[in-house]
């Protein structure tokens, strides 16, 4: 077993894990459930956690890569018992169906929504390419593209209202 040290949701974690074991492997140990094992090929998504600023598939992240660094899991959106904006938006659009993608589009969504000026909103297009990659069979991903527009609205607006 090998120690690592990270941030998770927020908290500082300290780790011990086997070489080779992936970030969603250690996640899943050490409770972290919403990561979802569908491929374990970094092909279908839902496994997305974000480490620092990009969204990963920790499916295919060696769990030592995280080490030092702070990961968010759809478990750590929610503050204090508050829905983030972007689940909020999902429950509101019917986003979810199965729920078994669910954490991963959240992820992948947080992180696109994240890393972009909240003043300028995205483009339908924009969050089809950034979304690109999750595999679903409920929703036929009319619903997940919606609701990350309608937090983008949302977004824009608390922005506007912080800049006066």
């Amino acid at each position: 077993m090998i120690e690592m040290n990270l941030e998770v949701n927020g908290r500082e974690e300290n780790w011990q894990v086997e070489p080779g074991e992936t970030l969603l492997e250690a996640l899943r140990r050490y409770h972290f459930k919403g990561p979802k094992l569908v491929c374990g090929t970094g092909d279908c998504c839902a496994c997305t956690v974000v480490v620092g600023t990009k969204s990963v598939c920790s499916c295919c992240l060696p769990a030592l890569k995280a080490d030092g660094q702070k990961v968010v899991t759809v478990e750590g959106l929610a503050e204090e018992g508050v829905l983030h904006p972007l689940q909020a938006a999902f429950i509101e659009t019917a986003a979810s169906q199965c729920g078994f993608c669910t954490p991963g589009f959240l992820m992948r969504s947080y992180s696109f929504l994240k890393n972009r000026n909240p003043a300028v909103l995205p483009t339908e297009v924009e969050v089809r390419k950034a979304l690109a990659g999750n595999i679903c069979r409920c929703t036929g991903y009319v619903k997940p593209v919606e609701a990350v527009l309608k937090t983008a609205r949302v977004m824009q607006e608390k922005a506007r209202e912080q800049n006066g």
